[in-house]
């Protein structure tokens, strides 16, 4: 702290002391409740920071989490509060997450994402383009192991990697035409084989 911050430093304590003591000589005849007043703002002064300071956590305790329900042949998801629906899958073993992207033609995978799926970046050949709503973008095409979710798995599934920025790897139609029906109704994401 330089001297000017010293200085204001002491003059908002100096302002603070002169308040509580105007405060106290003010009520100085009901002193008990003053001081079961400071106690409850001191708490709820206290309850605050501690939300503040959690609410990572409670906002997952509060918010439904999203849950995919399978049966065989089955898969319902429910739509997640920022109104798109995830799914996570085995990608050569690995779990990776997935916008359903009715939009995208293929399967797009993060770059962070391939690697976990054990691909090799440095082999990568980014001779692909794609058009995205951030513009242009180089892709490289790789074909994936095993791809699977709730006990389906395809072997030999053309992917693409994607150079660019993006959120989520995307789990576009050719993909999600493997499905014999793909439905979207009440909030939830329908697939059955």
């Amino acid at each position: 702290m330089d001297a000017m911050d010293t200085g204001h430093l002491i003059y908002l304590v100096m302002l603070l002391g002169a308040v509580v003591f105007w405060f106290v000589a003010a009520n100085r005849q009901a002193m008990g409740k003053l001081v079961q007043q400071a106690l409850l703002w001191g708490l709820i002064f206290i309850g605050v920071i501690a939300a503040v300071g959690l609410w990572e956590d409670i906002r997952h305790t509060v918010m439904p989490r999203q849950s995919t329900f399978s049966e065989a042949g089955r898969i319902e998801v429910p739509r997640s509060p920022d109104g798109h629906y995830y799914l996570t899958l085995d990608v050569n073993g690995a779990p990776v997450r997935f916008v359903v992207d009715t939009g995208a033609s293929s399967i797009v995978l993060l770059e962070r994402d391939a690697e976990a799926a054990g691909i090799d970046l440095s082999r990568l050949r980014y001779t692909g383009t794609a058009m995205t709503a951030n513009g242009a973008v180089r892709t490289a095409r790789v074909v994936l192991d095993e791809i699977g979710l709730a006990g389906m798995e395809d072997r030999r599934v053309t992917a693409f990697v994607n150079e660019g920025e993006m959120a989520e790897s995307l789990l576009g139609m050719s993909y999600l035409q493997r499905f014999d029906r793909l439905e979207i109704s009440g909030g939830r994401l329908i697939l059955e084989r």
